[in-house]
């Protein structure tokens, strides 16, 4: 007995594991499909021998089958499926498992599709035969009346994702109808491919071959999917898993490989082209590894496309917020391709699952490609791709402008190329291919400060579709050298309103531009020594202070140097001497300092020093001495020694000083003091220096705060036309309420602004209550047209920021029907007239209008006057004497030679009826004097306004 267990337990240990068959599926005559998927159970890693208790059959009997692997190689991966035949016929049916599914496939290691089935083997009745179909493992099998069958199939593959049982007519119509579908789907991504491809050969634009390598890897990769390909024999049935993930991996390279150049990302910066380089590089990795591990490169190509979607997504809404035309075309079919991928997502997830959800993402993808295909049509059709032939006579244009020594400028907006003819790289010795070619070219060769600004024009050009672009940069000539050159050019409007190109001029205009910055800095320095002048000496000052008031650990020290008896010896040697005295001196000075510091000429025969390099009192001291040694040594001219004297005051900064006049006002100070004392001596400043004029500097403090507080106001002196009578505007005057004085005549703290350099804070004042003013007077009299004269001193001309001063009181004050006026003396404008002119040309283009004021009380010649660009001539009071010789026939001479010059006359100091009425005989505009009353306030001057609208309006009904 024992003997036979061992020998039983021998004969179990040599046999498979049993396992044990489902519940049978019942199949009738009329089921012409049925997903078997849910009924088959599958056994992983049986070995090549597996057992199955089969069902019970129609007699209830259960049987044991074993059966034998037919691949070698199998990894003993087995199915189980169980089917009944409940009708009284032969029923014939297909088993049908398909090798590729996307649905549920997988988002990380997807499953590609292999064979699925290597053999079914019944447990009864005929063995099932194998159909040959590229698409599936497919299997005839008959079932007899009433028959239980017990299928064992041999797994070629770990999953089988889907098992279909088919009548087979239906099957052959369902994939006769499929190939129907397929067809057109091919056909359609076919064309698009072939006309995309045909467009990029006319057509060289970077984005149609972009876009017709999309559409190819879109048709490759439909092709594979169709099983188009491998019903030709193209493709081993092994190799499927390795081309479809090529295919999805290059539907993800051709897809950004698109967005960058449709979008023209690499336009200006090189991060983008660097970017680019780097995608297409990891893309290359990714299709290497598809020859080791498709199903890794897959997963990859799938995550890269989502992440393309989104990326192109965010990409595009910035792009269509700054108005791009291409990133707004393309917003519809990237739309679609985001549902596209959603859709796509939702299903190799399996949350949908259905049989047509697979070819209906293909057409999908097609559909966007056809999207894609139609918008970049719409921009080569309308956009203007195909003008070329308008541009034909670009020939006849470039030798026009060379004959008059310019150079056409030439941008392809579409191709992103730009050139210039002739060809500026080559007279710049930059090399014939630098400047002709895409736009970014030319950053490198632009001087850095004038990259931004060459950027922005064009971008801005392109972006708003309107407007010009008018920009002097400089161009890099050598390793140091730049060359100014203005580029003019209007964009050319295509069909649907974007701009397709871009075409003007490139001048030179180095020349132009050194005789501006000659200008500028004569405007801040010395024409005899080149020093800086005086108002450059006290930016410095006021800088200094500022720097030190801020805890820099600077403490400045200024000096003034005031040659003794300077005119004596300018007497004695004669002026030209005199001049070479003052330039040896300003050379030895010079040698005294360091780069921090700052030397000027702020005087006939006083220089000015803003000592930095030295902060210790002995150290300044030093340096005091070290300068009138420098001064007094003997300078020889002329076989004869010259000794010059120095008269030197010092104050250095304290905590206590807030601003760099106080601190030039003690140097000032001391240095009065050493004149007191005779001169060639050095003086410090001390506080007791101020006693003696403390009067003019509280005046300078409390004009000051004045200005601070706004505490000086303005009032406003009528000016009537000369015919009617009626207000056509005021001129402004400043007062000034001290606290404790009462008023302070106009005469009395001008003088004490100039002297102090405070009259640019106070005329900027001036002008911006005026402006406000003005603007109230909008409001309030709309139809009571007038304008307000301001007056501005020769101080103001010359500083830097005037025109953005007068720029910003514009801004915010602005008036449509009322005018501000800005009046110049004639003495004032003669002072500097080649900065001056250039100066009120930009005024004059900020909208305002200029009058010369006091007219013939100056020097000025009639070739300057009509240099200017005035509207306003004021002849000055003392015309109106009544004792002048000739009055009449010299007041009818200038008012004719005023409208000769286009201007407007204002005749100053009218006092009575009688002057009225000749300045009006002669043809004088307007009056100003007693006869038109006395300054008002605000308030009275819109009553006297007020008053007179009726007779306005009347007046412009009778000139209508």
């Amino acid at each position: 007995m024992l003997a036979f267990c061992a020998a039983a337990l021998l004969v179990l240990a040599g046999t498979p594991a049993l396992a044990q068959a489902n519940e049978p599926i019942s199949i009738d005559r009329d089921d012409t499909a049925l997903d078997l998927t849910e009924a088959v159970t599958i056994y992983r890693d049986r070995g090549g021998a597996f057992r199955v208790s089969t069902a019970p059959d129609a007699e209830g009997i259960v049987r044991t089958i074993e059966v034998q692997a037919v691949n070698e190689e199998t990894a003993g991966d087995w199915a189980v499926l169980v089917l009944t035949n409940t009708s009284d016929v032969q029923i014939d049916r297909l088993l049908v498992a398909p090798r590729f599914r996307l649905v549920d496939s997988g988002l990380f290691w997807p499953d590609l599709g292999a064979q699925r089935i290597v053999s079914f083997t019944p447990s009864a009745g005929f063995s099932l035969d194998r159909i040959e179909d590229p698409h599936a493992d497919i299997f005839a099998i008959t079932l007899d009346p009433g028959a239980v069958i017990t299928l064992v199939a041999e797994l070629a593959s770990p999953s089988l994702p889907q098992l279909y049982l088919w009548e087979e007519d239906a099957y052959r119509d369902i994939v006769n109808s499929y190939s129907l579908y397929h067809g057109i789907v091919l056909g359609i991504a076919g064309l698009l491919a072939l006309f995309l491809t045909i467009l990029f050969v006319v057509r060289g634009t970077a984005t149609f071959p972009a876009a017709a390598a999309l559409a190819w890897a879109i048709l490759a990769y439909v092709s594979i999917d169709f099983g188009f390909v491998s019903q030709f024999g193209v493709l081993a049935t092994d190799a499927i898993r390795t081309w479809r993930a090529m295919a999805e991996v290059a539907v993800v390279a051709t897809l950004g490989l698109f967005l960058f150049t449709h979008l023209s990302l690499d336009r200006w910066s090189d991060r983008m082209r660097w970017g680019a380089l780097i995608w297409l590089l990891g893309i290359g990795a990714l299709a290497a590894l598809v020859g080791y591990d498709p199903a890794v490169a897959a997963g990859i190509a799938r995550l890269a496309l989502a992440a393309t979607a989104a990326f192109g997504l965010a990409l595009i809404i910035v792009l269509s917020l700054r108005g791009f035309d291409k990133a707004i075309m393309l917003i519809p079919a990237w739309s679609l391709l985001l549902a596209w991928v959603a859709a796509g997502w939702m299903t190799i997830t399996g949350q949908v699952d259905n049989d047509i959800i697979q070819p209906a993402l293909a057409g999908g993808l097609v559909l966007v490609m056809l999207l894609i295909g139609f918008t970049i049509l719409q921009s080569a059709f309308s956009g203007g791709a195909f003008h070329e032939n308008l541009f034909s006579n670009v020939e006849l244009q470039a030798l026009a402008v060379t004959g008059s020594g310019g150079i056409v400028w030439d941008w392809d907006v579409g191709r992103d190329r730009l050139t210039t003819t002739p060809n500026l790289g080559v007279q710049l010795g930059l090399g014939p291919t630098a400047l002709q070619g895409p736009a970014k070219n030319w950053l490198r060769h632009v001087h850095a400060d004038d990259r931004e600004n060459f950027r922005a024009a064009l971008d801005a050009v392109v972006e708003k579709r309107r407007g010009k672009i008018d920009l002097v940069l400089r161009m890099r000539t050598g390793e140091t050298q730049h060359a100014w050159y203005r580029i003019s050019a209007r964009p050319v409007i295509g069909a649907d309103g974007s701009v397709i190109r871009c075409i003007g001029t490139a001048t030179d205009v180095s020349a132009q531009k050194r005789a501006e910055e000659r200008l500028l800095h004569d405007a801040v320095h010395d024409n005899l020594t080149g020093l800086p002048n005086r108002e450059l000496f006290f930016d410095r000052i006021r800088t200094a202070v500022s720097l030190a008031a801020a805890g820099s650990g600077v403490r400045p020290t200024v000096f003034i140097v005031d040659i003794d008896r300077f005119k004596e010896v300018n007497e004695s040697v004669g002026m030209n001497a005199g001049d070479t005295l003052l330039i040896t001196v300003a050379r030895r000075l010079k040698r005294q300092l360091r780069n921090e510091d700052t030397l000027a000429r702020i005087g006939g025969d006083q220089f000015g020093i803003v000592l930095v390099s030295e902060t210790e009192p002995s150290e300044i001291a030093s340096f005091a001495e070290a300068v009138k040694k420098t001064v007094k040594t003997p300078i020889s001219f002329a076989e004869r020694e010259i000794v010059l004297t120095p008269s030197v005051g010092l104050a250095t900064w304290s905590p206590e000083c807030r601003r760099g006049e106080e601190l030039f006002k003690d140097t000032e100070l001391a240095l009065h003091q050493a004149k007191r004392f005779g001169g060639d001596r050095v003086e410090p400043f001390r506080p007791a220096f101020r006693d003696g004029s403390a009067n003019v500097v509280q005046m300078e403090a409390d004009l000051h705060r004045a200005i601070e507080r706004g505490q000086i106001s303005l009032v406003y002196q009528p000016i009537i036309r000369a015919d009617t009578g009626d207000v056509a505007g005021f001129e402004a005057l400043m007062r000034w309420n001290h606290p404790r004085r009462g008023d302070v005549p106009p005469s009395e703290f001008i003088t004490i602004a100039e002297r102090s350099d405070l009259i640019g804070d106070l005329g900027a004042h001036a002008l911006e209550m005026a402006a406000m003013q003005l603007m109230e007077w909008e409001t309030a009299l709309p139809d009571a047209p007038v304008f307000v004269s301001v007056n501005v001193s020769s101080h103001q001309l010359v500083r830097r920021d005037f025109t953005n001063q007068v720029a910003g009181i514009l801004a915010r004050h602005p008036q449509r029907t009322h005018t501000l006026r800005i009046e110049i003396t004639e003495t004032s404008l003669m002072q500097n007239p080649e900065q001056n002119v250039r100066v009120l040309e930009r005024v004059k283009a900020l909208g305002v209008d200029l009058a010369l004021d006091d007219f013939g009380t100056g020097y000025s010649s009639l070739s300057y006057l009509s240099r200017f660009p005035f509207d306003v001539l004021k002849i000055d009071r003392s015309f109106m004497q009544p004792v002048s010789t000739g009055r009449d026939a010299l007041l009818k001479s200038i008012v004719d030679m005023a409208h000769a010059l286009s201007l407007t006359v204002v005749a100053e100091g009218v006092e009575d009826e009688d002057d009225r009425a000749l300045l009006a005989e002669m043809g004088a505009d307007y009056l100003q004097g007693f006869i038109t009353g006395q300054p008002l306030d605000p308030e009275a001057a819109a009553a006297l306004v007020a008053r007179q609208v009726p007779a306005v309006s009347g007046n412009d009904q009778a000139a209508e």
